[in-house]
């Protein structure tokens, strides 16, 4: 299974769990697909991002469920990132665990994140 991550708002994500789907954050909608991470881009994506945001959270979500509307496309230098054209249905979250921020305002990565 891989496993790809998704930065929400709290209130929006609660919203989302209420309809059973994600349709996005406001860039998702823009943009025309929604953003995920990978593990080893999260902490960069929330540095570049999400810097000093309070009230986040994490999902983490398989990403064989998507199916083929999931692309890995190349972003930021090049890497491939998730892109997701379609709504994220929350069958396929695993887990959902909120965003602390550090005294140093960045944010501290849950356990699990892989």
């Amino acid at each position: 299974m891989t496993t790809i991550y998704k930065i929400c708002p709290e209130a929006l994500w609660q919203l989302a769990e209420a309809e059973g789907v994600l349709h996005g954050l406001p860039i998702d909608r823009t943009d025309g697909y929604i953003h995920f991470s990978t593990g080893s881009q999260l902490a960069e994506t929330l540095r570049l991002h999400f810097a000093g945001v309070g009230g986040l959270i994490v999902a983490a979500v398989d990403a064989e469920k998507l199916g083929w509307r999931l692309r890995f496309e190349p972003s930021r230098g090049g890497d491939l990132f998730p892109h997701l054209y379609d709504v994220l249905s929350m069958s396929a979250v695993l887990w959902v665990k909120p965003l602390a921020l550090g005294k140093d305002g960045r944010h501290i990565l849950p356990d699990g994140v892989s």
